[in-house]
């Protein structure tokens, strides 16, 4: 992995993710993924199969915890 031209070593994980959440959010919706015919078709797989299973999949709070326990 190249070395960032920024150091983030003096943040905790949890400060690290909340700075790619930012920065995540700071991009236009055009700009923040590529809409390729592939990527539109792999959302509505997901969005059907979503709502098809509503309770199958686990909350973005369950998620986050779990991958800040993680980082500890």
């Amino acid at each position: 992995m190249a070395s960032p031209k920024i150091d983030f070593s003096h943040l905790t994980p949890a400060e690290r993710i909340e700075l790619i959440e930012a920065l995540w959010d700071s991009l236009e919706p055009d700009q923040a993924a590529p809409m390729t015919p592939e990527f539109v078709n792999e959302l509505e797989r997901r969005s059907a199969d979503a709502e098809a299973n509503p309770h199958a999949g686990r909350t973005w709070k369950e998620i986050r915890a779990e991958l800040e326990k993680r980082l500890e």
